[in-house]
Order: structure tokens, then C-alpha cells, then sequence
């Protein structure tokens, strides 16, 4: 049976759904500094908080915000506009 090459934590932590805030800034092009004040102001726009039991961001979520926010999402999220009533369609 061969062997496979065992991952260090930290790299299975940058492939992984919820990537460390580092992380996150090498693959925007910023440095960790510059990611933590960019990201608290993003917060307030929508961009996906860190999830306390995870310990990261979903990256699936943050890929999606950016491309909402420069208008390459095909999918826009609805919002409740009441109850149905599906009497109405009789």
C-alpha cells in the first residue's frame, strides 16, 4: 500500500473552507495588516464575519461576496416579501 504525504496543519488550513485570516490577505494581494483594517470596514458591507466555531471565514461566502460586489454574481440573494398565499392561485 503507498504511502501518501501526511499535510502539516497549516497546510490543510489554506486549502480548507474556513482559511486563516493570512490566508486570506495572500490570496486578495494584501499583507495581514492591511487585511485586518480592510476587512472590519467590509464587515459593514456585507462581507462574511469569522465564524466563531470554525475560527474562519467561510471562503465560498467571501468568494461570493466580491464577485456580488463587482456585479459577476448570477445569483442575487431575494428578500421575504410576506406569507404566501397560495389560495390566490386557485
Amino acid at each position: 500500500m503507498p504511502t501518501a504525504k501526511r499535510q502539516t496543519g497549516e497546510a490543510v488550513r489554506k486549502q480548507g473552507l474556513f482559511p486563516s485570516e493570512a490566508e486570506i490577505a495572500r490570496r486578495l494581494s494584501q499583507t495581514p495588516t492591511e487585511w485586518a483594517a480592510k476587512a472590519a470596514l467590509l464587515e459593514r458591507a456585507g462581507l462574511p464575519r469569522i465564524d466563531p466555531v470554525m475560527g474562519g471565514r467561510f471562503w465560498p461566502a467571501v468568494e461570493a461576496y466580491w464577485r456580488r460586489r463587482y456585479g459577476l454574481s448570477s445569483v442575487e440573494v431575494s428578500t421575504l416579501d410576506g406569507l404566501e398565499n397560495l389560495d390566490a392561485l386557485a
